[in-house]
């Protein structure tokens, strides 16, 4: 296998062949995605970091790494030796992209990049950025489809049917769902690049992402068609017998260019420059009308209907039940004397949840950051390297669970010794905002970014802070991170619509010592409708305790006591009937009224 160091060698052989002062790799792949198939890990593969989010530049001479802080030690870690500089996002004195380039290369200077793997919005961003600094960009190339000589292919496994019975909703019902939707914009059709979304709309689940279950693919929806683009050995006859009794063609996964090349002038095309590749949306003919907004479809698949609600509130708790028997047993080996690596819960975590039924795998990448690892906000316990756990000081477990009829999501941060003084206030004080989430009422037409005070107002008070959102819109038995509706400081234009589910999980981290998260998945529902209009609250539909132990009662109001109380007794009421007797008395125990 060749060295960081020989690859950006040649990296750097094509840039020259091609008039290349600059190459610019990104994190994602020909979909958009979070989480991408080998075959994209292009930024892994040149630089040797294998965090989710960064991007790395190579020049004839420098080459360096942006991510953002949740990636410092990582990548500090990862890049040592390989020659590639860490330029750590958020930092004042660290430069743009953009300023970097423009330092390094001046005027008449052409940087590259490839624009299958780039959003159009991302792309056209850089490329109006450059521009003022007379540096070209050409998206046209994929350099490491040269160097890359190993490089996995596209992922041939097959898809699978996730049926009505999970789903509430035919593959039909939702093409005509999008349908109604894209004539209500003013738009006849629509490019599906992502996909989660094409997941959801032709109820297809795959096995190509780490984590996701999903399949690759591209898809189009129009007033009278409806396509899948992807490769013929993925399509079993039980898909495509289901798929053409929806009204669903199947064409090869490479034909969409093609095809999008082919459209019609009669063709008013949705165009969601977030979730449209840039290659993509250059092959769109010109006769063409573009109708420019979000897709429809990460609108809608945000939106769960009732029987993908019912579903999740069951898999919550046979979620936790795995979860509360994690933790008894790891009370009960640790009081033992035994101790375990971070990596080793996480795997036995696993194992507790593969024994319930409908289980698919874990959500994502489990965070078990024991004391100071988990003021690493987005740890992962390396088998080689992980801290060994003992009865003493506290523990930050941040996993989910991908069922066949949902998908979890949940953050526990546990006492393993007598917390100290500190600790309790810290904890109680992301407590109160997580409650103040839970307990907020607000009207119609509320965004995430309008009621994320609530979440930090206590940590405020004090001059605390948390460096991440406080929520994240949650797939169903599709992406655990899903938009297009967040919690968070910046300004998102989403509004919190009835049936999204968003996580709900402020914290704190305090370097070198400990960190806190507390999340629940709750679902927008209806409180109350006044001569003032439509009021929207929370359902909390996460099921698993709270550790008493770490709460000081005396910083609660009388209405954080009460929504807290209320919740324990609620988690040991859901799943007392399903636990033996020994379980349910242990879990009494860990929900009593404080």
């Amino acid at each position: 296998m060749s060295s960081i160091k020989e690859r950006l060698a040649l990296l750097r052989q094509e840039m020259k062949a091609e008039g290349l002062s600059a190459y610019i790799i990104t994190s994602s792949d020909a979909h958009l995605s979070e989480y991408t198939p080998s075959r994209w890990q292009g930024r892994s593969w040149i630089s040797g970091f294998n965090g989710s989010a960064g991007t790395v530049v190579v020049t004839l001479d420098k080459a360096g790494l942006w991510t953002d802080s949740r990636y410092f030690l990582q990548g500090a870690a990862q890049l040592e030796g390989s020659t590639i500089e860490l330029y750590k996002m958020g930092v004042p004195g660290t430069p743009s992209i953009e300023g970097f380039l423009a330092e390094e290369l001046g005027a008449g200077a052409v940087v590259g990049a490839d624009g299958i793997c780039l959003s159009l919005a991302e792309a056209e961003s850089t490329r109006h950025q450059l521009e003022v600094y007379g540096i070209s960009y050409r998206l046209d190339t994929d350099l490491l489809d040269r160097v890359w000589q190993d490089r996995p292919g596209i992922p041939s496994k097959p898809l699978f049917l996730h049926p009505a019975e999970y789903t509430g909703r035919t593959a039909a019902e939702r093409i005509a769902e999008v349908r109604r939707a894209l004539k209500a914009q003013g738009a006849n059709a629509t490019i599906v690049t992502m996909i989660d979304e094409l997941a959801w709309v032709f109820n297809i689940r795959g096995y190509d992402v780490a984590y996701n279950p999903v399949g690759v693919g591209f898809g189009y929806i129009g007033e009278d068609d409806a396509v899948l683009f992807t490769l013929p050995e993925k399509v079993t006859d039980e898909v495509r017998a289901d798929l053409t009794a929806s009204g669903v063609r199947i064409l090869d996964y490479t034909a969409i260019d093609s095809f999008v090349a082919g459209l019609g002038a009669e063709v008013r095309l949705l165009v969601d420059p977030k979730r449209i590749t840039y290659r993509l949306a250059a092959q769109i003919p010109a006769h063409c009308r573009r109708v420019s907004g979000v897709s429809v479809l990460t609108q809608l698949k945000a939106i769960k209907n009732d029987t993908e609600l019912a579903n999740l509130r069951r898999v919550m708790a046979r979620d936790g039940v795995a979860l509360t028997r994690f933790f008894k047993w790891l009370e009960e080996a640790l009081s033992r004397g035994e101790s375990y690596t971070e990596h080793e819960l996480d795997v036995r975590l696993n194992e507790y949840r593969a024994r319930g039924e409908r289980f698919y795998g874990d959500s994502f990448a489990t965070i078990c950051g024991y004391q100071g690892n988990g003021a690493i906000v987005h740890y992962h316990a390396d088998p080689e390297t992980s801290a060994r756990v003992k009865a003493e000081g506290v523990l930050l477990l941040d996993s989910g669970g991908q069922y066949l009829d949902g998908t979890t999501d949940i953050t526990r941060t546990i006492a393993l010794s007598a917390p100290s003084d500190e600790l309790r206030t810290d904890y109680t004080l992301v407590l109160k905002g997580h409650i103040q989430i839970a307990l907020a009422k607000y009207p119609e037409g509320t965004r995430g970014s309008q009621i994320d005070i609530l979440a930090r107002k206590a940590l405020w008070d004090r001059g605390l802070n948390y460096g991440h959102g406080t929520g994240h819109g949650v797939g169903y038995f599709l992406n655990v991170h899903e938009g297009p509706q967040n919690i968070r400081t910046e300004v998102n234009p989403t509004e919190l619509q009835l049936g999204m589910i968003t996580s709900n999980e402020p914290g704190i981290y305090r370097s070198g010592k400990y960190g806190i998260r507390i999340e629940n998945l709750v679902v927008t529902e209806l409180r109350e409708e006044t001569e003032f209009g439509r009021f929207f609250g929370f359902e909390t539909v996460t099921i698993c305790f709270l550790d008493n132990r770490l709460v000081d009662k005396s910083l609660l109001t009388a209405e954080e006591l009460a929504w807290y109380n209320a919740y324990q007794e609620r988690v040991y009421q859901t799943l007392q009937p399903l636990l033996s007797p020994e379980e349910a008395a242990w879990l009494r125990t860990k929900t009593a009224a404080l």
